[in-house]
């Protein structure tokens, strides 16, 4: 169904709605998660998601994709996002004409930020200049099978120093669309004073207003500072004394967002647009702040039985050696999921599957692996990936959960390796790490002829702080599969509440021996 049938509808009835964003991963264990999230966020009642696209269709099919699975296999009406950036004609109308093919109705038309790498964003031969261009020829090709929409920036868009001009371009472009989503803001009475101006320039379309929920300090200043965003005084006043507690920060995030929606709501506004960051906690503390309940044909239960099906996977487990053989047999693939990991090793991590098994005894519970790679063909059936005559790399990787003790022992070892990196954090959010910087550490990356080095996966520290809520929240899924006096709850209970979760990167990826600290 069209988004703006879907906004149409929920107007008449009077009730509040709401939408999710989510990415495409990198990697495929970031796919899986994401679909598990999905699923989980599906029955939050969204009246729509939708998925952004990477720049010239970088993340292009795992775009049509993801949108496909999550029409199809979740029922969640989806909208495919599609840039100007990198993209020919060509492109668009391959785009365009598999969206179709897949049922999708719904586009959202953005001319795109530049490239990685490049500080201007340029037109290309036979492409687009301008999401305005893009509407137009969406509507020529299609007519009115896509419901399009189009991008709003209460503060003006940053590229564009002429607010007039700026704001007259958006009101051509909001007049060809059906409906509007805002940029992030964190400024109502600026987003108030942009609506009313939006409103008498003749724009009827409805608008949801973009909201990002705050997920940690350093997140939030670098995005407002790359995207320019207004902060209040009062908010950065605010957060000074909490900057350093993640999980303060995360609930004045939560706290924030429940009340600019109410400020919203109280003038009249129905819709909100969250962008999740592929999150789920904070939108869903949200909607649960707001009181925002789902209609019942819409938060239907799954056709599935999880405790069930745990019980049956995982068994009962009363000791520590119990859960660390359960982690073992999913490494020799004798399991076929974990509550972390749903579907079974990925190829690269079989050829180390004997190592991961034999930590996983020793009470390092591995979530995710890979092995290290030194300049591995493009066309490797193993490691390979990307363009034609490249060579790939990876650094060793390992997360994992270990116990308090385990851990100390761990960075004792560590300390002799030079080449190795940290963090590890616990559920109330005490980070320990040996990293000297906050930036992202590339863990996998490619050289293609005629391209610049691509890096489809990094190790983020404030996406690790970020994640960390909901890794020690499945170990709580999982403890409620049993009742909660028995071994199996308090055991795993136990767990969540006093483990920490750790990433390791060996960043000697042409002698790694990640395995020798354990």
């Amino acid at each position: 169904m069209k988004i703006s049938k879907k906004i149409q509808r929920a107007t008449e009835e009077g009730r509040c709605f709401w939408s999710f964003e989510y990415f495409p991963p990198k990697t495929e264990v970031g796919v899986t998660n994401l679909y598990d999230r999905m699923e989980r966020m599906y029955t939050l009642g969204p009246e729509f998601v939708d998925v952004t696209w990477a720049a010239g269709g970088g993340s292009s099919e795992l775009t049509l994709q993801i949108c496909t699975t999550a029409q199809a296999v979740y029922g969640l009406e989806t909208c495919m996002h599609l840039t100007c950036t990198n993209m020919p004609r060509e492109k668009v109308d391959i785009a365009l004409r598999e969206a179709k093919a897949a049922g999708i109705q719904n586009i959202l038309a953005l001319r795109g930020d530049p490239p990685r790498g490049q500080l201007n964003w340029t037109k290309i031969d036979t492409g687009f200049s301008n999401a305005i261009d893009l509407v137009k020829y969406i509507r020529e090709q299609y007519g009115d099978y896509f419901c399009i929409g189009v991008a709003g920036y209460p503060e003006g868009h940053i590229e564009n120093p002429d607010g007039k001009q700026d704001f007259d371009f958006f009101v051509e472009k909001a007049k060809l669309a059906d409906y509007i989503v805002t940029q992030l803001f964190y400024d109502i009475d600026l987003y108030f004073a942009w609506l009313n101006k939006v409103r008498a320039a003749g724009v009827t379309a409805p608008i949801l207003p973009g909201i990002m929920p705050i997920q940690s300090y350093g997140g939030f200043m670098r995005m407002t500072s790359l995207c320019k965003t207004a902060v209040p005084k009062f908010i950065l006043e605010e957060l000074e004394p909490i900057k350093d507690d993640d999980k303060a920060v995360k609930d004045y995030g939560v706290a924030l967002a429940v009340s600019m929606c109410n400020k919203i709501k109280a003038a009249g506004g129905l819709g909100f647009h969250f962008y999740t960051l592929n999150l789920e906690k904070s939108v869903r503390l949200i909607l649960e702040g707001l009181e925002f309940v789902a209609p019942i044909d819409v938060a239907k239960p799954l056709p599935w039985s999880p405790k069930a099906e745990a019980v049956s996977m995982w068994g009962h487990p009363s000791t520590v050696e119990d859960v660390c053989r359960t982690f073992a047999a999913f490494c020799k693939n004798e399991l076929a999921a974990l509550p972390w990991c749903d579907q079974p090793m990925t190829t690269e991590s079989i050829g180390i599957r004997d190592q991961l098994a034999s930590i996983n005894r020793k009470g390092f519970l591995t979530i995710n692996s890979q092995p290290a790679v030194d300049g591995a063909l493009s066309s490797d059936p193993v490691f390979g990936w990307g363009p034609r005559n490249g060579f790939v790399y990876q650094k060793a990787y390992l997360e994992f959960f270990v116990s308090p003790k385990a851990l100390d022992s761990l960075i004792k070892k560590g300390a002799a390796r030079a080449s190795l990196t940290f963090h590890a954090v616990n559920k109330e959010g005490d980070l320990r790490t040996n990293n000297q910087s906050d930036g992202p550490n590339a863990v996998t990356w490619g050289v293609f002829p005629g391209q610049e080095i691509i890096q489809p996966t990094v190790v983020d520290p404030v996406s690790f702080m970020a994640w960390k809520d909901e890794a020690f929240e499945l170990w709580m899924k999982w403890a409620s599969t049993y009742d909660e006096d028995s071994p199996s709850y308090k055991l795993i209970k136990e767990i969540s509440d006093t483990w920490f979760l750790v990433n390791v990167v060996d960043n000697n990826y042409r002698q790694s021996d990640i395995f020798c600290i354990f």
